[in-house]
């Protein structure tokens, strides 16, 4: 819990318009007035909308307090009586005040927190490294894609005297981006899944994106540990750019933590048998598709660091988290739904047909546009078409930029293929033993398509 006392120190320069209780204090902070909770501190950030204009509804929700950048007519919501309850901190920047504020609130806590990259998987990375590091302690991580210059802030500021460790996804969009959250997090373990295309559209060649991954193995203390995939070439160059020691994780014989017998079990799951120094684990775990070993493998890595067993992490990597991105849903019909439609690449999207071309039925993947690829952008949408055509049976394609992928499968020798302009043209009658991947970028907003496919109350 957050003292007003900890919030003014935090975010620097200030100006209080009037006098607030010293006893005060914030059970959460959040930059949502929706959200806003009893004793919540609302930061009232400028965006598509301006927050200010939402500070009385946060009030009226029971919020104690704003971050704001200038003052508003407090007549007519907030009565003079009750002001000495509500805290009104007006700064020059609010993003900037909730850095510092953040930055100042770890600082506070003695906890070792694991920052974690990538261009793809740094969700499903960050929930297994929690999974596998919540078998011995109480950890924080950060919900949903709070995993930028607002989100992790935010996520930091729920830490409290219960928690002994932190994982945190960072993602970016530009060189410096990763740097600013590893200044706030000081992170002590860094953690990069890959190196792939995503972003191309904003850093213009895969060796800038390289370069922004790398900020958070640069910003490791000497005495920290860099987790590293030995399998991708961009990743295991950057244990050249810290002094901090290093661990790979992957396939290769060269990596120190390895899966080998790699076996998928269709929708139940993949198994192998980690191994590390001589020593050998059968895992089995309910994550799905042969390229969520390098989730599991890089929490195995961040597990050997803090000293567990191989048969503890394997005990751990059993559970799967509710919040991994790929999930099996009972579909219409008898038939399966593969809901992967939080975001999309073509790496990402050509593992998830991997999966599906390994499942007996009638296979068909809904396939959305690919954001972000910039000139990345049609290869790698014809390359996902290459790869449909030897996975599915029958394909949907929707959007501008999907057509490429569509183009693409019937040049391939596919002949199911359809294009829908929308998500409300991807019309389909599901049948007994039919597996449907649905995959897109965020901003596609494909979960639309899933939600009429699945079976209610399923």
């Amino acid at each position: 819990m957050l003292r007003i006392s900890d919030v003014l120190i935090g975010v620097g320069s200030h100006n209080l318009p009037h006098a607030v209780s010293p006893d005060l204090c914030f059970a959460d902070v959040t930059n949502d007035s929706r959200l806003a909770t009893r004793g919540a501190l609302f930061v009232a950030l400028r965006d598509v909308r301006d927050g200010h204009d939402f500070i009385p509804d946060a009030y009226r929700k029971g919020a104690a307090g704003v971050i704001a950048e200038r003052l508003i007519d407090l007549d007519g919501w907030l009565e003079r009586s009750a002001r000495r309850d509500f805290a009104y901190i007006i700064v020059d920047d609010c993003i900037t005040a909730l850095q510092k504020l953040s930055a100042y609130w770890r600082s506070k806590h003695g906890i070792q927190v694991v920052g974690v990259t990538g261009s793809v998987g740094k969700t499903s990375t960050k929930e297994m490294i929690a999974t596998v590091l919540s078998e011995e302690v109480r950890v924080l991580s950060n919900e949903k894609n709070m995993n930028n210059e607002i989100g992790l802030p935010l996520s930091l500021l729920r830490l409290d005297d219960t928690h002994e460790k932190a994982v945190l996804e960072m993602g970016m969009y530009d060189i410096g981006e990763i740097n600013l959250l590893c200044a706030i997090a000081r992170p002590q373990i860094g953690v990069v899944t890959n190196v792939s295309h995503s972003h191309l559209e904003r850093l213009w060649t895969i060796e800038r994106i390289a370069q922004a991954k790398s900020e958070l193995v640069e910003a490791l203390p000497d005495d920290g540990i860099a987790i590293l995939n030995g399998d991708d070439p961009l990743v295991s160059q950057m244990a050249a750019k810290t002094g901090a020691s290093h661990i790979f994780f992957g396939t290769g014989s060269e990596c120190d933590v390895r899966a080998t017998r790699i076996r998928v079990n269709g929708l139940k799951g993949i198994s192998f048998d980690l191994v590390y120094d001589g020593k050998t684990a059968r895992v089995k775990t309910p994550l799905l598709g042969r390229h969520t070993v390098y989730p599991c493998l890089a929490a195995a890595a961040v597990g050997i660091a803090q000293g567990m067993s191989l048969d503890e992490i394997a005990r751990a990597l059993k559970k799967a988290p509710s919040t991994v991105r790929l999930q099996a849903l009972p579909g219409k019909n008898r038939s399966s739904i593969l809901d992967d439609t939080y975001n999309a690449s073509p790496v990402s999207t050509n593992a998830a047909l991997d999966l599906l071309a390994k499942l007996r039925g009638r296979r068909i993947a809904i396939l959305g546009d690919m954001f972000e690829l910039g000139s990345y952008e049609e290869q790698g949408h014809r390359e996902v078409g290459r790869r449909a055509a030897r996975s599915v049976d029958r394909l949907i394609v929707v959007g501008k930029r999907a057509r490429w992928i569509g183009d693409e499968a019937l040049s391939a020798g596919l002949k199911a293929v359809e294009f829908a302009e929308t998500n409300a043209g991807v019309s389909i009658e599901l049948q007994p033993n039919d597996y449907v991947l649905v995959k897109g970028s965020r901003g596609m907003r494909m979960e639309e398509i899933v939600a009429r496919l699945v079976e209610e109350g399923g």
